[in-house]
């Protein structure tokens, strides 16, 4: 079958397993809710470039799409057991855009943003999203990043002026004082 694009919804491990078997699939979106247990099939899809997972519920192991060796854009949304990166630092010079995303209802939780230092990705994603350490400072050394769209539990004042000071080459809608009511910058130029 030559089907390069598929969006499925309600996706269980069987049907995962099925779709698995699409050997040119080049772009993936698996809608909420993802209830498989399991990725290790997606590292079949030799072609795969693009995947988005929407709700998986029951993954606790993301290693397998480290061995997507093609994938360059990786969305991962409402993930109830992703809470430590450090799985993904294989994806450090392949990915060109990285979403980790919470949902409407739901904040993603994540415990450090450490293993993305020097990632090569140009736009980062963390909405719905919070940051236990509140450090944005593994951010500075991702060359490529130009765009970084996040929620505002992701850091503090301080950490988002700090990262708009060292990469004024970055856009983020946080870098601007006046989305802080009541706080002024005095560490330099915020945009």
């Amino acid at each position: 079958m030559k089907l390069r694009i598929l969006t499925a919804s309600a996706v269980t491990q069987d049907f995962l397993d099925e779709i698995c078997e699409l050997e040119n699939l080049e772009w993936l979106t698996l809608e909420w809710p993802v209830t498989a247990e399991s990725l290790e099939g997606l590292t079949r899809l030799k072609k795969l470039h693009r995947l988005k997972l929407d709700s998986p519920r029951n993954i606790t192991d993301f290693t397998p799409l480290t061995r997507i060796f093609g994938l360059t854009r990786l969305e991962i949304e409402n993930a109830k057991h992703l809470f430590d990166l450090r799985w993904i630092r294989p994806l450090k010079d392949r990915l060109e855009m990285l979403g980790l995303d919470g949902s409407i209802n739901t904040t993603q939780k994540l415990e450090s943003l450490d293993p993305l230092d020097g990632f090569a990705f140009s736009e980062l994603s963390l909405v719905s999203t919070s940051v236990k350490d509140k450090d944005l400072s593994p951010l500075i050394t991702c060359r490529n990043l130009s765009r970084l769209e996040c929620a505002k539990a992701v850091s503090n004042f301080e950490g988002f002026m700090a990262l708009a000071d060292a990469r004024p080459d970055m856009a983020c809608q946080w870098f601007d004082p006046d989305w802080w009511p009541g706080r002024k910058w005095r560490g330099g130029p915020a945009r």
